[in-house]
């Protein structure tokens, strides 16, 4: 909990610090100049961890994407984007050329081609995307771009998303390779894959139903093989006098698939309830992945950092499954004295194995997010994991500043 006073001063400070770096970016060129988009997106950023068996990590790593998108063309549209990760300050283990006493900051040293795809919108209300590009499906919890990292998570795939079936949203991708966020030159950094991906959703009077199935098949890392179907009910509704209440319920069933030598038979549910007032949400939420003692559902392709706690111990689920009940509070304050909008965020985590019988820890995360304008963006955010049994105390601090066009 060292780091409790820090963080909040931080998220008061650290927007205020920001307001020397807000002057007017420099001018675009005139409509027509240059045609098509330029794609710009930075971020700088100090991350600290402070865990228990392992030396201090600091690091400070400047991230920035650079693209075209080309105009549509006889329904045709191209996109190309580099991305480039530096260490400014490299006291931590990059999972690559960091020293094993020190504790991980995931944010390697890169420079690779982020994007390249081309769009085709040739049939009615359809689009078929090929070749390296990002891919998130609804909550990201299944798939994602792991877009916390300074690296982001893409794949090379055949997507194709479609509203032709109305109401439904259909999308289906076929992946050939996931370019995760260790970078290229990790020996974990790339998967080579033989995956199928099928998202759908409708509205419907309970709220947004959405399906999911991944039959995922992994050449170089066939312990991550598996097939999970699932469905989430997610929805809300006034309950008066500027009330409202909301509700998530889901569940998933995973087993092994491809050349996974395993043999498996797992679940996942997650059933959540909140209300909101105005600016204000509060939620309570059991999440439930299963393990057999063996394996425990897991989410290979996913934004874990969004879930299980923002200390990311849990990115791979215990062999004994894991229970995270959690409390999130949110206020998005949108008329600050400095900026267009603030968002406090705050939740309090506690975990067990799926049975509840053994004791995992706690966790107390905490963030603001200053948006100044349609650009720059700050960010503070911490997490404080009281551990139990295997999982060491660490405290992670991360300050960030933002700028895109």
């Amino acid at each position: 909990m060292r780091y409790i006073i820090p963080a909040l001063a931080a998220a008061v400070l650290v927007p205020g610090a920001a307001l020397a770096q807000t002057a007017s970016p420099t001018a675009t060129p005139a409509a027509g100049a240059i045609p098509g988009t330029i794609l710009f997106d930075s971020r700088t950023r100090y991350e600290a961890v402070r865990q228990d068996g392992l030396d201090d990590a600091d690091a400070l790593t400047a991230r920035l994407r650079l693209g075209w998108r080309s105009p549509t063309v006889s329904n045709f549209t191209f996109l190309v984007e580099g991305e480039a990760v530096q260490g400014l300050v490299d006291d931590f283990n990059d999972t690559i050329h960091g020293p094993p006493t020190r504790a991980v900051v995931a944010d390697p040293d890169t420079l690779e081609l982020n994007r390249l795809q081309v769009s085709w919108t040739g049939l009615p209300d359809t689009e078929v995307t090929v070749g390296r590009q990002r891919i998130v499906l609804g909550n990201a919890r299944y798939v994602g771009n792991v877009g916390f990292r300074q690296n982001e998570q893409t794949f090379d795939a055949v997507r194709v998303t479609t509203t032709a079936f109305k109401p439904l949203t259909l999308t289906y991708a076929y992946i050939d390779r996931v370019h995760r966020v260790f970078g290229d030159d990790s020996p974990v950094g790339e998967w080579r894959s033989d995956s199928h991906i099928v998202h759908a959703e409708t509205a419907t009077p309970a709220g947004q139903l959405s399906f999911d199935g991944q039959w995922l098949d992994f050449e170089n890392a066939p312990g991550q093989s598996s097939t999970t179907v699932g469905a989430r009910l997610a929805g809300g509704r006034p309950v008066g006098s500027g009330w409202s209440v909301n509700w998530v319920l889901e569940y998933a069933h995973q087993t092994e698939y491809g050349d996974n030598p395993a043999q498996f038979d797992l679940g996942y549910g997650q059933l959540a309830a909140g209300l909101a007032h105005g600016p204000f949400t509060v939620t309570l939420a059991r999440e439930r992945l299963d393990g057999d003692g063996v394996r425990g559902f897991q989410t290979p392709l996913a934004t874990l950092h969004a879930f299980q706690g923002w200390a990311d111990v849990f990115l791979t689920t215990p062999a004994r499954g894991l229970t995270d009940d959690s409390i999130t509070a949110t206020y998005a304050w949108t008329s600050p004295p400095v900026g267009r909008q603030v968002v406090f965020v705050g939740a309090w985590r506690d975990f067990s194995d799926s049975h509840g019988d053994l004791d995992f820890g706690r966790e107390f995360d905490v963030s603001a997010r200053l948006t100044l304008d349609a650009r720059w963006a700050v960010e503070t955010k911490a997490a404080l994991f009281d551990g139990a049994g295997p999982y060491a105390d660490r405290d992670k601090l991360w300050m960030a500043l933002e700028y895109k066009f």
